[in-house]
């Protein structure tokens, strides 16, 4: 080594790289993390026919399926469905009372059973509720609006299964568009047009139709494609239940293997042994293996050399409900909306202050569930009607009046009950004595409008001057009455 070596600079040693992100481990730890850089397209089109079909399955074989499916149906649609109120003003700057209620009215009369489909065989609640179930189970729901004059107010709707959008028919055209999975789509992914076949492909039992694809071109303008859309870009629409479908598909064969195990059991089955391996006389044979038969509460006296060797699984075991129950838990976690305690029926050591924070986040799904639906077909389908139904001459309304009956209507989902009525009655008259809280917030969690519960209230009164009975409350009076009850306090103990 030179004199002037040691002046040198070192070279650096090299340090092993190591990833930032424990996630993005490529250890033997991670072989079997799955992942993907395709497009939502991409990986939805090979699984989406079978996501769709063992949803379906669940829907019909699964309970817990079953119940989720119930669940969306009461919470977010409800007895009623959505509840239309107009509050168009008039020139003066008031509520156009006549014109509002005009136009309520003729919607109620056409969300009448046999007036909304074409069909004639569903009401506007029932198309509600089958619409919300579609998504859950199949992802997506399709509804073609048709305009024609021999439907009640010249509208109605057609609603059609995902499987008649055929998701194997996607193709470039000639006019720059492109087909995907059977929705035609512009440069800018925005639907153009919808694909349909003119029959379902599984119709196969009562169709004599050529197999052969056939399709009929909807415009996008008359056919209301609802789902949720997961990742930017997403053409169709992915199955709720996709998360959680492995888990209610084993879980259900847990159950069943434990019941068939709990019932076998039960009958205490046994096998006949003998040295020989003969000596013994059956009352029957499954091929060459000799049977007795035996029922509750006999006994029998074994031949001369043969013993008895009983088969007792003890399976179920002490275990069973907890792991049932957090499987149970993890599922609940991959379905929107519902919580562990709607979906399994359990309220088992459930106490006030855990159930009542439950419900609160459970209905904070419904909610948003209730503004998806509402934005995405119910004020589609309602301001589709309004200018068919302007048109025809079915309200007094003109249709020059549609912008300002359409921009001022309102709807509404269902509410819920509170946990501890009292408490929450309470709570809202403190809120409104103190400045904090308006009618309108009080009434809106109640499924009601400040207007149509003031115009109860009158109508009420007015009932009661014609039958000469005295309206003993008044409401609203110059004074709140006092707050006694406390509101803090929660009961002890668990419900």
């Amino acid at each position: 080594m030179g004199i002037f070596d040691r002046f040198r600079a070192k070279p650096k040693k090299m340090v092993p790289f190591k990833r930032s992100y424990a996630g993005a481990s490529t250890s033997r730890l991670f072989d079997d993390f799955r992942s993907s850089e395709r497009s939502a397209d991409s990986e939805l089109k090979p699984a989406l026919t079978r996501l769709r079909s063992r949803s379906r399955d669940l829907a019909r074989n699964n309970e817990y399926a079953k119940r989720y499916l119930t669940l969306l149906k009461n919470n977010v649609v409800g007895e009623r469905g959505f509840t239309l109120q107009v509050k168009a003003l008039a020139s003066g700057g008031k509520l156009d009372e006549s014109g509002n209620q005009a136009v309520e009215d003729q919607w109620r009369s056409w969300g009448k059973y046999g007036n909304c489909t074409v069909d004639g065989k569903l009401s506007w609640v029932d198309v509600q509720k089958m619409v919300i179930e579609s998504i859950a189970r199949d992802g997506e729901a399709f509804v073609i609006l048709h305009r024609s004059a021999e439907f009640k107010d010249s509208f109605s709707l057609q609603l059609i299964e995902p499987d008649r959008i055929d998701v194997e028919f996607s193709e470039y055209l000639r006019n720059g568009n492109e087909v995907r999975m059977g929705v035609e789509i512009d440069k800018f992914k925005r639907p153009v047009a919808y694909h349909m076949l003119s029959y379902h492909p599984g119709d196969y039992d009562f169709t004599s139709m050529s197999k052969s694809p056939k399709h009929i071109r909807i415009p996008a303008a008359r056919m209301l494609h609802i789902f949720k859309q997961l990742r930017a870009g997403q053409t169709r629409g992915e199955p709720w239940m996709a998360p959680s479908m492995a888990g209610l598909k084993q879980l259900g064969a847990l159950r069943e293997a434990a019941v068939v195990n709990a019932r076998v059991g039960a009958s205490k089955m046994g096998f006949f042994t003998s040295p020989a391996g003969d000596g013994f006389v059956a009352d029957d044979l499954d091929g060459n293996v000799p049977i007795m038969d035996a029922e509750p509460g006999t006994f029998h006296q074994l031949p001369n050399g043969v013993d008895f060797t009983a088969f007792d699984p003890q399976y179920p075991s002490s275990e069973f409900d907890s792991f049932h129950k957090a499987i149970l838990k993890g599922i609940a976690s991959g379905l929107e909306g519902a919580s562990y305690t709607s979906l399994s029926n359990d309220l088992e050591a459930t106490s006030y202050s855990s159930i009542r924070q439950g419900a609160l986040e459970e209905r904070d799904a419904y909610k948003n569930l209730q503004t998806f639906m509402i934005d995405s077909f119910i004020r589609r389908v309602y301001e589709a009607w309004l200018a068919s139904t302007m048109e025809m001459g079915g309200i007094i309304v003109p249709i020059k009046e549609y912008d300002r009956f359409a921009s001022k209507s309102e709807f509404r989902g269902r509410a819920w009950s509170w946990v501890d009525p009292q408490k929450e009655m309470t709570a809202a008259v403190l809120g409104l004595k103190n400045g904090i809280l308006s009618l309108q917030d009080v009434a809106s969690n109640y499924g009601k409008d400040t207007e149509e519960l003031l115009a109860q209230i009158q109508r009420d009164k007015a009932l009661m001057e014609q039958f000469g009975v005295q309206y003993a409350l008044e409401p609203y009076a110059a004074q709140i009455l006092p707050v006694e009850a406390d509101i803090a306090g929660e009961p002890d103990g668990d419900l």
